[in-house]
């Protein structure tokens, strides 16, 4: 049974970082794609990056130049620096990993979902 654990999560201010992790377990065969969506209260749930097993990787472009996407298959962990974190950053951020290149943009086409882990930015 496939499951993603995510960690790093917390509260911070205007301006600070943290830095997101998520291992995955109980594969047979790795997802060609990993990735990170975030859900705030009375929003939909939106992808904010996500990174093929070669390594490219597509970024929300709201989140563009302060978050940076990485994954080392060999720990089959994704990571998710987030740096200038604003306000609007506030959400619960969903580890993901998923075959179709569509699952991005179509998150009813992921096919594993991590707990979620809260991230707060507050002054």
């Amino acid at each position: 049974q496939v499951q993603l654990v995510e960690s790093g999560g917390g509260s911070v201010q205007p301006g600070g970082s943290l830095r997101l992790s998520c291992a995955a377990s109980g594969y047979t065969y790795i997802s060609n794609f990993m990735g990170w969506f975030r859900q705030s209260p009375g929003k939909e749930r939106e992808g904010v990056a996500d990174i093929a097993y070669n390594g490219s990787a597509t970024i929300r472009e709201a989140v563009k130049g302060r978050f940076t996407i990485s994954r080392d298959n060999r720990k089959n962990t994704v990571y998710l620096q987030m740096n200038g974190l604003k306000l609007e950053d506030t959400a619960k951020y969903y580890c993901a990993a998923w075959w179709d290149g569509r699952g991005f943009t179509m998150s009813t086409l992921v096919d594993y979902w991590g707990k979620g882990t809260l991230v707060t930015i507050s002054s």
